[in-house]
């Protein structure tokens, strides 16, 4: 039984609940930020001026674009811990990824690390590089509840002396823990071998993340949990040969260093990264990030007992996963044992319980296991969490074939 005070609304300097600040749609139950973010409605509207601005006056506003991206760098890289001089914005983090692969240079039979728990696109691009020059990937088991010292004491085992890269997230997505990424850094560093760190979940929810990542690339998303506008991410580096990476379209500023040369792409709508500051800057002034970071993880510990304590008569383990790493705002919750076995049936079901109760979640797959990926953010609600047990967990037993008791009769 779920125990504990419901948390009332977070509240905000100029809203009395949190969701009065987004624009999100009442009739849907939004408990998937991790996925696409939201963006708060004065970022809609910051962002909107700014591409009406560049409507009025295309002349005007393109050939000066470069100038608006770097002062946006210059505004938005310490939120990441980083020098504006070692950032770069790329549309999201798989761009960033693929800008770092595009610059490898491997021999055949080189070896690139990866986990099972890292991101399918992210993967994707490594095995791509692989092939370009007969390079392997190899996978590193990580346990789901191995804790730090473990995780690093697998790498440990696993580098060889064809190990060129390992490619490590530093919150996952699909499981939803944080990984020891400046520890497996320094590791690799010691045998010679380079780290990309993927931290598409890091800013916002781990202070100064670039810097606490380590490695010798990283990457970060700004449209999750810093709510900029879908399409702004970061690329941080401090390498030696930083001067081979190149954006993904050529452009104007071909001639100028990294990162300057990101900072001009013809004529792509560049709001996305010029309104991230001020996604930032909501956030910090409404609440501040250190509460901002506390009130959700309150809010997310609070859902995970509410909608674990529905399912678990029906799954044969814990339904809580009990991560020895959580982070401030995801929490796994295990489905029944036949739902939600690969990726593909955990997307399915997904876009299922939207169509059906109008609820927006995430559902993940990892070693045959399926799981709700709980993901709260600041507009989160405790109500939120029993309209999923309302709506969501009936068509989650059903789907599963589960068949509860009925309603005992009232005389």
């Amino acid at each position: 039984m779920t125990t504990g005070t419901t948390p009332p609304p977070i509240r905000l300097k100029s809203f009395e609940r949190a969701r009065e600040a987004w624009p999100l749609d009442p009739a849907i139950v939004h408990l998937n930020h991790g996925s696409f973010g939201a963006v708060p409605t004065s970022v809609v509207a910051h962002q909107d001026a700014l591409r009406r601005r560049a409507d009025l006056s295309p002349v005007e506003w393109f050939p000066r674009i470069a100038e608006r991206v770097r002062e946006a760098r210059e505004r938005t890289a310490p939120f990441v811990g980083a020098r504006a001089e070692d950032t770069a914005f790329v549309p999201n983090a798989s761009a960033a990824a693929t800008v770092v692969f595009n610059a490898l240079v491997l021999s055949a039979g080189d070896e690139i690390l990866v986990t099972d728990h890292g991101y399918g696109a992210v993967t994707m691009g490594a095995q791509r590089l692989a092939r370009r020059f007969g390079a392997t990937v190899r996978v590193v088991h990580l346990p789901l509840l191995a804790d730090d010292d473990e995780v690093v004491q697998r790498f440990a085992d696993a580098i060889s002396a064809r190990t060129r890269l390992i490619v490590i997230d530093q919150i996952t997505s699909a499981t939803a823990r944080r990984f020891p990424t400046a520890r497996i850094a320094a590791l690799a560093a010691e045998h010679g071998v380079r780290t990309l760190v993927d931290g598409a979940h890091a800013p916002g929810l781990i202070p100064d993340a670039a810097v606490a990542g380590g490695g010798d690339w990283w990457f970060g998303n700004m449209h999750k949990w810093p709510c900029a506008p879908r399409g702004s991410a970061l690329l941080v580096t401090t390498a030696e040969d930083r001067q081979d990476l190149w954006p993904l379209i050529d452009s104007w500023g071909a001639p100028d260093p990294y990162p300057v040369r990101f900072d001009t792409q013809g004529t792509v709508d560049a709001t996305t990264y010029l309104s991230t500051p001020a996604s930032i800057d909501f956030v910090e002034s409404e609440i501040g990030w250190d509460a901002a970071r506390e009130a959700i993880a309150a809010m997310a510990d609070h859902g995970a007992r509410v909608i674990a304590d529905a399912l678990q008569p029906y799954t044969e383990t814990e339904a809580l996963a009990p991560l020895p790493t959580p982070v401030a705002s995801m929490r796994l919750i295990r489905l029944p044992d036949a739902l939600g076995r690969n990726r593909e049936q955990a997307d399915d079901l997904r876009m299922q319980l939207i169509d059906a109760v109008g609820v927006e979640t995430a559902f993940t797959s990892f070693e045959g296991v399926g799981y709700f990926r709980l993901s709260a953010h600041l507009y989160t609600e405790a109500s939120d969490f029993e309209a999923f047990v309302d709506r969501c967990v009936p068509e989650i037993l059903q789907r599963a074939g589960i068949r509860t008791p009925a309603p005992a009769h009232v005389i």
